[in-house]
């Protein structure tokens, strides 16, 4: 009985002690993992390009002074209709809007000539072309001077400024991100041999941001459009 009792006792101690020894394994396996998983390296990749603008926006802004509200209405009307004819060689009605004037009452603020009397009212309107043909509508800027040899008074506006756009992003992302995701792959890789290890999948992305500029302050008919993306890859020794 009591050879049977130490028998059991013994088989008892080696299964905990089995037990045990397989315990440690799977923590240190599990250990060994943990520590791989946290070995990572996080990069950025980049991606820029030159794309032409698809999209112009030009207003043409004019003034009309008068002393009656009514000769005022038909300065504008007169521009407006001027303007328009100068534009319908180049443009159709679709790509020309006009845009309600902004009258001021000179007299009602306190303005006075410096050397006359200026007249009471004034008005500032505005014609705009919007189209996908630049070139178009480039040439068409370079020939406004014959809006002045009509009569009309042409201002700057820096309230109202030629805009170029381009408006096609979605077509090009999937293709920038591919891109800006092989230059983060490659740092990745640099990184990964500099350290004696290999890349391993990605642990984390962020797509980052698309940003679209002017290519220079002299032509902003082109931009340059870069995208900016931060992986995490995993690091796996060899």
């Amino acid at each position: 009985m009591e050879r049977r009792t130490a028998i059991d006792a013994i088989a008892l101690g080696a299964l905990i002690a089995l037990g045990l020894a397989l315990a440690g394994l799977f923590i240190g396996n599990g250990l060994l993992r943990a520590r791989s998983a946290d070995r990572y390296v996080t990069v950025r990749g980049f991606a820029e390009r030159e794309f032409p603008a698809n999209l112009v926006i030009w207003p043409i802004v004019y003034t009309v002074t008068s002393d009656d509200l009514v000769a005022l209405q038909r300065g504008i009307d007169d521009g407006a209709e001027k303007i328009r004819a100068f534009l319908g060689a180049d443009f159709s009605p679709d790509e020309i809007s006009q845009s309600p004037p902004r009258v001021t009452d000179r007299q009602a603020q306190g303005f006075t000539g410096q050397t006359g009397r200026l007249e009471r009212y004034v008005a500032e309107a505005t014609v705009t072309v919007r189209t996908p043909r630049i070139e178009t509508a480039m040439a068409a800027m370079t020939r406004s001077g014959e809006l002045v040899a009509q009569g009309i008074a042409l201002i700057r506006s820096y309230e109202h400024t030629t805009e170029y756009l381009y408006t096609d992003l979605d077509k090009i992302k999937p293709e920038m991100i591919a891109e800006a995701t092989r230059d983060a792959r490659a740092a990745a890789q640099q990184f990964a041999e500099d350290s004696g290890s290999r890349v391993g999948g990605i642990r984390n992305a962020q797509q980052g941001y698309f940003s679209i500029e002017d290519r220079d302050r002299f032509s902003p008919q082109f931009k340059k459009i870069r995208v900016v993306t931060t992986i995490q890859y995993f690091l796996v020794d060899d």
